[in-house]
């Protein structure tokens, strides 16, 4: 009867792990610009960072436009909330290649949504990639 009672007890734990995942969701939207030109066919990336052993979750990914706009949505199913980051690798002012300059940007809670379509858009505004970012990097980045 032990046996019995410990696949009972077992199959509950995981049925209520199971049931606190949640879809989850976000989105961003921009203007990407090198100077006073737009940045275009500039690679953009959307990601939920994730600490410790939970492997990152790519949301979505593409290039801005030949007008430096963007738009990334993407979701993914977490026991926690999730941690959205917008990545931007380019080469604005860069004669360092093959590398590519990448800059990290963290997306506030408030654009999260229940759920796997955003309710809302985090707006970027125009972003100026001239800048040297604190704390920016370089990648060689493989497709």
């Amino acid at each position: 009867m032990l046996g019995v009672t410990t696949v009972l007890i077992t199959s509950l734990i995981l049925v209520s792990r199971v049931a606190t995942f949640r879809d989850q969701s976000v989105s961003v939207k921009g203007v990407l610009i090198c100077g006073s030109e737009p940045a275009a066919n500039v690679r953009i990336k959307l990601w939920d960072e994730d600490s410790g052993p939970d492997p990152d979750d790519l949301l979505d990914q593409g290039y801005s436009t030949s007008n430096g706009s963007f738009f990334l949505s993407g979701w993914t199913t977490e026991t926690t909330p999730i941690d959205p980051v917008f990545k931007i690798y380019h080469d604005c002012n860069d004669e360092r290649l093959p590398t590519h300059r990448k800059v990290k940007f963290t997306i506030p809670d408030k654009y999260i949504t229940a759920g796997r379509f955003p309710n809302s858009t985090m707006d970027a505004g125009v972003i100026q990639l001239e800048f040297e970012f604190m704390k920016e990097e370089r990648v060689l980045l493989i497709d």
